[in-house]
């Protein structure tokens, strides 16, 4: 029950009843509203920040794993790039080298990926999280095309090795007759007495004394090129073109094995030694030819020799004789 209130009327000298009218009433209660109003403006951005809503309270925790996994994937991207950079320092400093090949260009593979126009689907949803989404799919799409770059050198490596591979098979590297034993060189390459002439002139090949009759073998993979018989100068001789600048020569043969035009490897018998041309006694001169000049044999006998097997035939070589032809 409402409590009734009194005042002291002074004119009457007697207690008079407080009669509440509707305005004062309504006064109040607007009062009273405004009042609360002000304080419940005052209170809910501090209620909010302390207590979050259930759908603020998802979106938080979903913003916090979207920014947990993106950390992840750029933990991720660094070590996969870290492993590329691996891969292309030894691409450029181990296997190019060993190929004997340019590295890659760092421009090629620092190149760019593209403007703000490959990303414009991305760009007109207007995405809250733009800027972390963007550059997640830059440092991917950088990656992908400097992975393909490293693809790609890798294939040239592939075709560099088997090239490398045919080079060797190729190039001269072996002795043109049986030598086990070292005692068939003859006379060297350079300057040695001529067998007719009796004066020193330039000989430009290796002479291997050997029977009649014993086989001469391709010093390396190539294609015959000349088969011939000539009245002096080296009698019957075939010629063998190894690719890569190099071509042998093997003079004054009894016999041939090979024709012009014919594949030949390494170690096959192409003729048989002789004594044919300006000749003094059966053995085989041998040359090498690199890109049009005449070069010393004797280097290139290196996959066969030890390396005191390979400083004997050195020293034999080196003797100014007289040749034999």
């Amino acid at each position: 029950m409402a409590r009734i209130k009194y005042y002291y009327d002074t004119e009457t000298c007697k207690y008079e009843r407080i009669k509440t009218r509707t305005s004062d009433v309504i006064s109040n209660l607007l009062g009273f509203l405004a009042v609360a109003f002000l304080i419940a403006l005052a209170i809910v951005p501090v209620y909010n920040s302390y207590f979050k809503s259930s759908r603020e309270a998802a979106l938080h925790k979903e913003n916090e794993e979207l920014r947990l996994y993106y950390t992840m994937l750029s933990k991720e991207m660094k070590q996969a790039n870290d492993m590329l950079a691996s891969l292309q320092d030894r691409d450029d400093n181990v296997y190019r080298v060993i190929f004997e090949a340019e590295p890659v260009a760092s421009s090629v593979r620092s190149a760019g990926v593209g403007g703000s126009e490959r990303y414009k689907d991305l760009l007109e949803k207007g995405l809250d999280q733009e800027e972390m989404i963007l550059d997640a799919f830059k440092k991917v799409d950088k990656l992908k095309k400097q992975m393909y770059v490293q693809t790609k050198s890798y294939d040239d490596i592939l075709k560099f090795a088997k090239n490398k591979a045919h080079m060797w098979a190729s190039i001269p590297a072996v002795q043109p007759v049986s030598n086990k034993e070292l005692k068939r060189l003859a006379s060297g390459y350079g300057m040695r007495i001529h067998p007719i002439y009796k004066v020193k002139r330039m000989h430009t090949g290796i002479d291997f004394s050997a029977t009649r009759g014993t086989p001469i073998y391709a010093t390396g993979d190539g294609v015959v090129t000349i088969v011939r018989s000539n009245l002096g100068g080296y009698g019957k001789e075939v010629q063998i073109d190894h690719g890569y600048g190099y071509i042998t020569l093997y003079a004054h043969m009894e016999n041939f094995n090979v024709k012009a035009g014919q594949k030949i490897k390494r170690g096959e018998c192409i003729g048989y030694v002789g004594s044919t041309g300006s000749s003094t006694a059966p053995h085989l001169h041998y040359e090498v030819i690199h890109n049009g000049s005449k070069v010393n044999p004797v280097h290139f006998f290196f996959n066969e020799l030890t390396p005191g097997e390979y400083e004997k035939i050195l020293e034999m070589a080196s003797v100014e004789n007289q040749s034999m032809s």
